[in-house]
């Protein structure tokens, strides 16, 4: 699939989804996504005041978490490409009086920022949507400040044989009936699982994330590595 497909074809499937999203996430993670991304914010340690910025940011849940903890004199930026997602997400902003959250319609690949702008860049179960992902990592390096740090929690390979086959089977045949069943989308789940399927394992994501240019890449594995989380730094200049 080309890029100009992939991104497409995404396009359209966000479009779809977008009104069941998160209760199908939570379905389909048994709630476990909450937890995973409850423990990449105890990592990030993210300070108040802080500029932050989150890629694919869907429906806004990290966007959201993002917010309490940079406080009043914080701010945040969710990007996403589909202007759906960003509906609920504002419908959820408004609900709840996050003021410092900007919501905008934006491609992670050429991200509209000037360099060196962030303290934090994240992206949560975006990236393997994406056509390009090492040039996604490449303009988080490029907006985050030097010292900042780069976040990616996302699906990954579980590394155990058995586990494995039960996670193939469960993403293959389970997920796209829960999408049909709850959410009236069939194929798009099936394309969801297509995307995990080719994402790259916990070490060649590290890699990539080195190629980008971000330094002390480190990585955790979550719930026997169906998800992971990798983070990095971007080098400050001597």
């Amino acid at each position: 699939m080309t890029k100009e497909s992939k991104e497409e074809k995404v396009h359209q499937v966000f479009e779809k989804i977008y009104n069941n999203y998160d209760f199908m996430n939570s379905i389909i993670s048994f709630q476990k996504h909450k937890k995973w991304r409850n423990d990449v914010m105890n990592r990030m340690q993210v300070q108040p005041g802080a500029k932050s910025l989150d890629v694919c940011c869907g429906t806004g849940d990290w966007s959201f978490s993002l917010s309490e903890a940079v406080g009043a004199n914080g701010e945040v930026i969710g990007l996403d490409f589909s202007q759906n997602m960003l509906s609920v997400a504002r419908e959820r902003q408004a609900e709840n009086s996050f003021n410092n959250v900007q919501f905008i319609q934006g491609n992670a690949m050429e991200l509209p920022f000037e360099d060196n702008y962030f303290d934090y860049v994240t992206i949560g179960f975006g990236l393997r949507n994406v056509p390009d992902y090492l040039q996604t990592l490449k303009e988080m390096h490029r907006v985050v400040k030097p010292g900042g740090i780069v976040v990616c929690l996302e699906t990954s390979q579980p590394t155990g044989m058995v586990f494995r086959k039960l996670y193939y089977f469960y993403f293959k045949n389970i997920m796209p009936l829960f999408g049909k069943l709850f959410a009236k989308s069939y194929q798009e789940y099936v394309w969801l699982h297509e995307s995990a399927k080719d994402f790259p394992g916990k070490e060649a994501l590290k890699s990539l994330f080195e190629d980008a240019g971000l330094v002390n890449v480190q990585y955790k594995s979550y719930t026997g590595g169906v998800a992971a989380m990798h983070l990095g730094e971007k080098q400050v200049e001597k």
